[in-house]
């Protein structure tokens, strides 16, 4: 597959976004939190007509790689960045789990 993807910090719209050959194909929602240390994950979104893919994963794999990076504490409210946090054990980043619902 040779379709060019690239993933995008938006930080005006406070979020992430995934681009298939330039169009939007998904997002991954946060909020700053505790003055900016923290980068809270709401919600995470990929257009149907781009499943499939794995974009979800690429997306989620690069915005908290970026969020480490920037040395900010993950919390992963979004039940899709959850998961992907929870078969990722690997991951080494500072990580607050949110109190469930």
């Amino acid at each position: 597959m040779s379709d060019q993807i690239q993933v995008i910090h938006e930080p005006a719209k406070q979020r992430f976004a995934v681009t298939v050959e330039g169009e939007l194909a998904g997002f991954a929602e946060y909020r700053s939190r505790a003055g900016g240390t923290r980068r809270d994950f709401m919600h995470t979104e990929i257009d149907p007509a781009f499943g499939g893919r794995g974009l979800g994963g690429t997306l989620v794999s690069a915005a908290l790689e970026q969020t480490r990076a920037e040395g900010l504490i993950i919390i992963p409210r979004c039940p899709f960045v959850a998961a992907w946090l929870r078969r990722h054990p690997d991951f080494d980043a500072t990580i607050e789990w949110p109190d469930a619902p």
